[in-house]
């Protein structure tokens, strides 16, 4: 039996577009089911260039709070009033919180869940082991790098086609972080202990990247920052080149976590969601 809305049912939701295929509002309305709360999470798709005047009519607390996916995570840092360090650092934010005094509070969780995806595949998993490659050089691979280096990572190694954005992101984040072009990808493989796939290129052909996996030494952890109903094009090369991978939904779920509590002020409850969630992928739309 479905749970009924009432007149003090607490809203939180995902902003992003597109945003249909969102596994946020099963993952947290299952948390929501479980811990028994008069709550309800639900999906937004503000026009694409709609996002600031959209979250600036939630001033107030009408709706307690957002994750905000594609495209809008720069956005959602420009009309925060307090942005965490964590947000500042990633120059994103995926968690809005509105405040009843009208305050915008924003912070960023992907990297706590691109950590945790990392230690659910090993918990002995070390942050600080070796350096770590990052490809892609928009929102979601400077929050890599931030959240690695946060955790301690001797190096950062950001490749990307147009070395001049992997320029500016080891500009911004410091001197433990080095730009590689693809054509210098090899050498920025070497030695490495993680290899994140920060973008959406290659996930259907690999070969579009051309990423070297051959010089990543056999001891690296494989990531895809995406997910989906079966292993990326990028994780199903790296498991053949036999490193141990990661997929993204860990990831999904390692991030929604803190934003659940956010919301709502207790963490989530006890329920295998990446079951849910591969379920949900499997029985497709």
């Amino acid at each position: 039996m479905s749970r009924p809305i009432t007149g003090a049912t607490l809203v939180a939701g995902v902003a992003g577009s597109p945003v249909a295929h969102s596994l946020s509002p099963l993952v947290h309305n299952a948390w929501i089911a479980a811990a028994g709360l008069d709550a309800v999470y639900v999906a937004f798709a503000p026009h694409a260039d709609g996002f600031r005047a959209f979250a600036e009519g939630l001033r107030g607390g009408a709706v307690r709070g957002l994750n905000v996916t594609i495209p809008f995570k720069a956005d959602a840092l420009a009309v925060a009033d307090r942005p965490s360090d964590r947000a500042r650092r990633a120059g994103a934010a995926n968690l809005l919180i509105f405040e009843a005094d009208g305050t915008i509070v924003a912070d960023n969780t992907d990297g706590i869940g691109l950590l945790a995806a990392f230690a659910g595949h090993d918990p002995k998993f070390d942050p600080a082991a070796g350096p770590v490659v990052v490809v892609g050089a928009g929102g979601a691979a400077r929050g890599a790098a931030a959240a690695f280096l946060a955790a301690g990572a001797p190096e950062l190694r950001i490749v990307n086609r147009t070395r001049a954005k992997a320029d500016a992101i080891a500009l911004d984040l410091g001197s433990r972080v080095q730009a590689f072009g693809l054509a210098e990808a090899t050498a920025a493989f070497a030695g490495a202990a993680a290899v994140i796939n920060a973008t959406s290129v290659g996930l259907t052909d690999p070969q579009s990247l051309a990423l070297p996996l051959h010089a990543a030494p056999d001891r690296a952890v494989a990531m895809d920052m995406v997910y989906g109903r079966s292993r990326t094009a990028f994780l199903v090369a790296a498991a053949a080149r036999g490193l141990a991978t990661v997929d993204g939904l860990d990831m999904l779920i390692g991030q929604a976590s803190p934003s659940f509590e956010a919301f709502f002020g207790r963490p989530p409850p006890p329920v295998d969601v990446r079951a849910l969630a591969l379920a949900h992928l499997q029985a497709g739309p």
